[in-house]
């Protein structure tokens, strides 16, 4: 069973406020606008709202609560990501909203591949793992079909790759 399916993850297609919500995320402002307000919002939101997140309700995009152990520190950090479904597993873009940061999920995952995923009321463990190559290409070309956003911060990011890992079913 794929890690979407175990969570219940699905894209649904957006209705007009949210392809708006979406249009403004992509834009300079926006993305940086939401690249520092969004993940403080979205962890108070998600206790009360059953992981429920503000993209989620602004602009229809499901967000997966993403846990891992940091690469520097030790301790358990969350962030808030929008997973692409591909196979059994889910992909995570760092775009970092197009910020010259890689954001540091990465680095968490990077070091430490185990991960647990949650979607709303239901939790999954992981194992991450970077992609490249064709694969990447044709994760990047799934993720723009479901957020055009990163087509957007795709051509604002210079000077770093962008960088994809997917989160597979951890063996048993």
């Amino acid at each position: 069973m794929s890690i979407a399916q175990e969570l219940g993850y699905a894209h649904q297609r957006p209705n007009l406020v949210q392809r708006a919500a979406r249009r403004f995320s992509r834009s300079r402002f926006g993305a940086w606008l939401f690249s520092r307000t969004l993940r403080h919002g979205d962890r108070l939101l998600a206790r009360y709202a059953t992981g429920r997140t503000i993209p989620e309700y602004l602009a229809g995009l499901p967000m997966v609560f993403v846990t891992t152990i940091g690469a520097k520190t030790g301790h358990r950090r969350t962030s808030p990501l929008l997973g692409i479904p591909v196979g059994d597993g889910l992909a995570l873009i760092g775009t970092n909203f197009g910020q010259a940061a890689t954001p540091n999920w990465y680095h968490n995952l990077l070091r430490h591949p185990e991960a647990e995923v949650r979607f709303h009321e239901r939790t999954a463990t992981a194992t991450a793992r970077e992609v490249h190559g064709e694969e990447r290409k044709e994760i990047m070309r799934a993720a723009r079909k479901v957020f055009a956003g990163y087509a957007a911060y795709q051509q604002r990011i210079s000077g770093r790759p962008i960088h994809v890992m997917v989160l597979e079913p951890a063996s048993t």
